[in-house]
């Protein structure tokens, strides 16, 4: 195929990939607003530089590859939600019936790379010691780099018993490290219960917001005044997972009144989602919230609530930043976007995927971060994963919270 013919094929991609992105059909283009003008306009700029890839590069490139990374890039570039899914992706990302085995990490992407978000505990993951904020850098021989997020959840997902190799960087930590795990049936502690304070404090830890976990909590909050408790002390450190409407109903529980999140995009209707008084279980009780920065999503949408109604004092630390609607936009050659298309917002307007949400009591976790100084004359050997150091004694997160509702009147 003669060079000019490539560079035109080139070309109409990435046209069809802008029209398909800013929404707007062939009929439309000579009509469209100034942004879509200024976005049709870079058309020409691509043109060039890919003209130049063709013509000048070091050695003959090759296109399919170029191509892939350009839209793999386009999309990222909005955020971690968003990706380009080559036609082989599709189809494996169509074929993917879930319910497959996992090593225990929900993850996102941040500086390009596969990021950890939160790990489950007591999973694979827990046990090879993988913490919020690790970099994935490699999957097997793939680099998360070249993948895209649906990708890397897909490539994490595997057979039960079967082996996951990934390469880990950790915080100040430049050696990246070979960690093997087996995947397990997905599994997720039930609801966690502790009474603190003679039975005044109840402590709640959901591991996901999903209908079964919130359904516990719900159980247990009507259950409270039975046994005399009068405070409550709810830990959504490392809830990442779950469902942004299961995470409002959750809020509603401790909200009598007042807005719980808006959701809004460019083509979706502004929706306020409010609190319900028939629906609130406990909205008088002094209440605090532990956050970290394994707190994301459905997770983040709780604190915020409770922080911007004023109904929670928020400690630890400012979560990870995500809540976002997707969707899938399949295209003529089988490749496919997929799109956030809305953000969740907190009460007070603050976009969740963006800024994420901040406590009022900063508290910094006392996990390891993998701060200490490489031994680089003994490195761990190959596919083990690192030793545990000895645990800290005093969960300061916790303390504080703590020390926080005991100084409450109930």
């Amino acid at each position: 195929m003669p060079k000019i013919t490539k560079i035109l094929l080139l070309v109409i991609s990435v046209v069809l990939v802008l029209t398909v992105f800013l929404g707007v059909n062939s009929s439309g283009v000579s009509a469209a607003s100034e942004p879509q003008d200024g976005a049709y306009r870079q058309i020409n700029v691509y043109s060039e530089v890919l003209r130049h890839i063709q013509t000048d590069y070091v050695e003959e490139p090759n296109i399919g590859t170029v191509t892939n990374g350009a839209l793999r890039g386009l999309l990222e570039s909005l955020d971690a939600d968003s990706s380009y899914l080559t036609p082989e992706d599709y189809k494996a990302y169509k074929a993917d019936k879930g319910g497959k085995a996992q090593v225990g990490i929900n993850v996102s992407k941040r500086y390009g790379y596969a990021t950890v978000v939160s790990v489950v505990p007591g999973s694979p993951a827990d046990k090879a010691n993988l913490n919020d904020g690790d970099i994935i850098e490699a999957i097997g021989a793939q680099d998360t780099r070249d993948l895209s997020l649906a990708m890397i959840q897909l490539l994490l997902e595997g057979q039960p018993g079967s082996q996951l190799t990934v390469s880990i960087v950790r915080p100040r930590k430049a050696t990246p490290e070979k960690v093997s795990m087996t995947r397990v049936a997905a599994t997720v502690p039930p609801v966690t219960e502790t009474m603190y304070e003679n039975s005044s404090i109840l402590y709640l830890k959901p591991g996901v917001l999903d209908h079964d976990h919130v359904q516990q909590v719900e159980a247990k909050l009507k259950a409270m005044q039975k046994v005399g408790n009068k405070k409550v002390l709810l830990d959504l450190r490392d809830v990442a997972a779950g469902d942004m409407a299961e995470a409002t109903r959750l809020a509603n529980f401790l909200l009598k009144s007042g807005t719980i999140a808006m959701l809004e995009g460019q083509k979706v209707q502004k929706q306020t989602f409010v609190a319900d008084a028939s629906k609130a279980i406990n909205a008088t009780a002094p209440l605090v919230v532990l956050v970290n920065r394994g707190t994301a999503g459905p997770g983040e949408l709780v604190a915020a609530a409770l922080l911007d109604n004023k109904r929670a004092d928020l400690v630890g630390e400012k979560t990870f930043g995500e809540g976002a609607q997707q969707k899938t936009f399949e295209l003529p050659d089988g490749a496919a976007l997929i799109l956030s298309i809305a953000k969740y917002e907190s009460p007070s307007g603050k976009k969740l995927q963006d800024e994420g949400v901040t406590p009022g009591v900063l508290v910094a976790s006392n996990v390891d971060d993998g701060s200490a100084v490489d031994d680089e004359a003994t490195p761990p050997a190959d596919n083990q994963p690192p030793a545990r150091k000895p645990g800290v004694a005093v969960d300061e997160q916790l303390t504080k919270a703590l020390d926080l509702l005991k100084s409450k009147a109930a």
